[in-house]
């Protein structure tokens, strides 16, 4: 009989894993190679090889080519994970009708962990687009609008304690240092809806506003981006007025789903 694993060694080899099935889902549907992955998790080359290739014996992934593929077990714990946590359907309605609305490229994204991944994507009319964001990419909380929106209505004892240990300056820039942080979440707090004013790619302007669960609780954010142009002072409050009456209609929509 193998040993059990010591608590810490086992909780590192778990964290490990939902790292490298992050990396292989968040490059779907295109095939990632062994040494994206790794570079993706910071793991070495050796040990991301060691761990894909024992997820696709389990079948949580699959051989394409050179690279790496999300597999068959993910798809069917994924299809009854879905019926308590997927939103799409309902969110559905709100991003087509925010497209057509503003124009703007429109979003759900949904929060996991201390990240937000883009869920749902609808273009608008507007012919210069921003392709900032995409099914599956993922952001720390308070880096993209959508994430910003969620950061801004946690607890404030959940907010500090993110902000304490996240350090997103160090990957995402000055502009992203605790204090600016901060400020840009009270702005958010103050009007219902963020504002991303291209920090993440210069000129491609980004709002959200965070859709609640039936705990009353943010868990995911509806966001449109677009061109600076498109979002002077004068639109983003239309904008934002927008995204904060969608936001709402959806978490009344899951508040009455979640009801018994």
């Amino acid at each position: 009989m193998d040993a059990p694993l010591e608590p810490r060694a086992g909780t590192q080899v778990v964290a490990r894993v939902g790292a490298v099935l992050r990396a292989v889902s968040a490059h779907a549907p295109a095939p990632i190679s062994t040494s994206e992955v790794a570079a993706a998790t910071r793991l070495t080359r050796p040990t991301a090889h060691r761990l894909l290739s024992a997820l696709a014996t389990e079948g949580f992934l699959d051989r394409d080519g050179a690279g790496w593929v999300t597999g068959p077990e993910l798809y069917l714990m994924g299809s009854i994970a879905a019926e308590r946590y997927d939103i799409a359907e309902l969110a559905r309605e709100h991003v087509r009708e925010l497209a057509r609305l503003t124009g703007e490229s429109a979003f759900l994204s949904a929060r996991r962990g201390d990240e937000t991944v883009c869920l749902l994507r609808e273009e608008g009319s507007f012919p210069i687009r921003s392709f900032v964001l995409h099914e599956g990419i993922r952001f720390p909380l308070g880096v993209a609008s959508a994430g910003l929106a969620i950061l801004a209505f946690l607890p404030q004892e959940e907010r500090d304690e993110y902000l304490g240990r996240a350090r997103l300056d160090g990957e995402w820039g000055a502009s992203h240092s605790v204090s600016e942080l901060v400020e840009r979440l009270e702005r958010t707090r103050a009007a219902g809806y963020s504002v991303n004013p291209g920090l993440l790619v210069e000129g491609s302007w980004g709002m959200g506003a965070a859709v609640f669960d039936e705990r009353g609780r943010p868990a995911w954010a509806l966001s449109l981006t677009g061109i600076e142009s498109r979002f002077r002072d004068d639109r983003r409050r239309e904008l934002g007025r927008a995204l904060l009456q969608h936001a709402h209609a959806l978490s009344q929509q899951l508040g009455r789903r979640g009801s018994p």
